[in-house]
């Protein structure tokens, strides 16, 4: 039944402790509970009270194997199961390679001093176990205090490490929250460098496109202006026509012809000037025109004013050829008023063209003074935002190389740090267990030499004991037999010679073993002050040993206190670490800059 049900329970990973005291488990349910062990992996408690397990070396070794390589079990209770010296042995080669279990109960069986022994061994290479109990198993009591130090030392080794693992695990989860701070005010700076480059991508498509609308409206300017050239030209080529049909009316026209081409040509060679300097002025206006979009607006509505001006002007040459053409018959009735009339319009267009020129000068002054002004604002502007990118870009690789720097040095000094506090606890406690060993060793011998010789002396103690009881014996057959002597006096007077001839070679026996008893006494004497001496010596060894013992008790609490104040200091390393990591972090080029964003 209980390895059908051990069988059933191997699969199980509900059930986290099981009873099966007193149950008169053997061989087949041993290797059942081994089989257990070996697959189970939910079953925290085990209590076998009261089983006799021991009592089967092949099942109990089974056990053994399964408790080897089982790592799920915590308590374990083998009280009252006959466990000799052997499988004690074979526990503590589980227990060397076990790292799950923390209690063990082996009370109440037959360890003995071997057993005790091979759990103490096991103790130095096992350390998860914190609870042995080892009562009612005959083991010595140095070794019972022994495993009970190396149980302390296993309990203070798992507090040393559980504080080492929560300040390391505390240490990473700070630097991993600064790690996330870091990442998070880089990813906010370089968010906002993305939004500054897109503002100035912005900007300059927002420029690249108002110097094409500039550009497309000095390109209008150009066309309206070759557009006055062709008019001008137009103008002139009517002038020639009319020169020409005013040549054949006489000296007079000729003279009035020779002073209109004068003046055409003084006109357009001014002309010319006003449109080379407007070339210059607007090759000028090219290099320096980058925002005035609304202005051109303004220029354009001027440039039509002009056309509407040109337009007028051109209705009046009309009318003045018209003019021409009707009176080319009374020319020379009406030479003096024509001659007024011309000089009047002459005058009229010159006025005309010197207020034109006057307003585009002072419109293209106003201009070219605006774009400078916008020009140098524009300027400015990209010189600062250029030298803003430029030191952000210097502050960003400055702070990158910074952090990486501090961190790679803060991660190799956490590194050194904790390597050389594990090798120096590793050392300090291969020392510690090395001298321990030894003490133990010489402990050991020592006590079996007191064992010896106590029981040599206690078999000294039992033949003086015999001996004194033959002598008591002895004793007591004289008495008898001087009892008999005495009440057949009377009968046997006749056989005096021979009982007195029995009795001289009796007591020539009697004294002999009289004198054989006497030896033994000095021989037991001897042996007494044997025994005394070394009383007296191992009394002298035990007491150098105590001291032994006092002096290494001292030296371990040297050594504990070695390790609180190795302790203390690596708080204060911590706390110091701590402290430095925060000041670097507030105080950090990069914090800063966050703080004032």
């Amino acid at each position: 039944g209980v390895r059908l049900l051990l069988h059933g329970l191997c699969t199980n990973t509900t059930v986290k402790s099981l009873d099966l005291k007193g149950n008169n488990l053997r061989r087949m349910g041993a290797e059942a509970l081994g089989k257990l062990l070996r697959q189970n992996k939910s079953i925290k408690s085990l209590t076998l009270e009261w089983n006799s397990l021991g009592m089967w070396e092949e099942g109990f070794s089974f056990f053994c194997q399964g408790l080897r390589a089982n790592n799920f079990l915590q308590h374990l209770d083998l009280r009252n199961n006959q466990i000799n010296h052997q499988g004690a042995g074979e526990l503590a080669v589980a227990l060397t390679q076990n790292t799950s279990l923390q209690e063990l109960d082996l009370r109440w069986n037959n360890i003995g001093l071997l057993g005790g022994r091979a759990l103490l061994n096991c103790l130095h290479s096992n350390k998860s176990l914190k609870r042995l109990e080892l009562a009612g198993n005959n083991v010595p009591g140095d070794i019972l205090k022994a495993v009970e130090q190396a149980l302390d030392h296993n309990q203070d080794r798992e507090v040393i490490l559980s504080e080492a693992q929560n300040q390391v695990n505390i240490l990473s989860k700070e630097v991993l929250s600064l790690k996330d701070e870091k990442n998070k005010q880089f990813m906010d700076f370089v968010d906002t460098v993305d939004k500054q480059k897109e503002e100035r991508a912005r900007s300059a498509k927002i420029s690249a496109a108002r110097v094409s609308q500039l550009q497309e409206a000095l390109d209008e300017q150009y066309s309206i202006m070759n557009s006055l050239k062709t008019k001008l030209q137009m103008t002139e080529a009517a002038l020639a026509l009319s020169e020409q049909k005013v040549h054949s009316l006489g000296e007079l026209l000729n003279a009035m012809k020779q002073e209109q081409s004068c003046i055409a040509e003084c006109h357009f060679r001014e002309l010319q000037q006003q449109k080379q300097e407007g070339a210059d002025r607007e090759g000028r206006l090219l290099h320096d025109l980058s925002a005035a979009s609304e202005k051109n607006l303004l220029l354009r509505n001027q440039v039509n004013e002009l056309e509407r001006k040109c337009k007028v002007q051109q209705d009046q040459l009309f009318q003045v050829k018209q003019d021409l053409t009707n009176t080319t018959a009374e020319l020379k009735l009406r030479a003096v008023e024509a001659e007024e009339r011309l000089e009047m319009e002459k005058r009229r267009f010159k006025q005309s063209l010197e207020d034109m020129e006057s307003l585009r000068l002072k419109e293209v002054g106003r201009m070219t003074q605006h774009m400078e002004a916008s020009e140098r604002s524009m300027h400015n502007r990209i010189q600062s935002l250029e030298a803003i990118r430029i030191s952000l870009e210097e502050e960003l690789s400055q702070v990158k190389a910074a952090a990486l720097t501090e961190r790679g040095q803060a991660e190799e000094e956490l590194i050194k740090v904790r390597s050389q506090a594990r090798l120096e606890e590793q050392q300090r406690l291969e020392h510690l267990e090395k001298k321990l060993q030894l003490m133990t060793e010489s402990r050991d011998e020592a006590q079996n030499c007191c064992l010896k010789q106590k029981e040599m002396v206690v078999e000294a103690q039992a033949k003086a004991k015999q001996l004194s009881l033959y002598a008591d014996g002895l004793k007591r057959r004289l008495d008898e037999l001087q009892q008999d002597l005495d009440s057949k006096e009377e009968e046997k007077v006749t056989e005096l010679n021979k009982v007195k001839v029995e009795l001289q070679e009796q007591i020539g026996h009697l004294e002999a073993e009289r004198t054989a008893q006497d030896g033994l006494r000095e021989k037991i004497a001897a042996l007494e002050r044997q025994l005394k001496a070394l009383s007296s010596n191992h009394r002298e060894a035990l007491l150098d040993k105590e001291g032994e013992i006092s002096l290494l008790l001292e030296k371990l609490r040297m050594k504990e206190a070695e390790i609180s104040r190795m302790r203390e200091e690596e708080a204060q390393r911590a706390s110091f670490l701590q402290n430095a990591i925060m000041a670097y972090v507030q105080g950090s080029p990069l914090g800063t800059h966050t703080s004032r964003k």
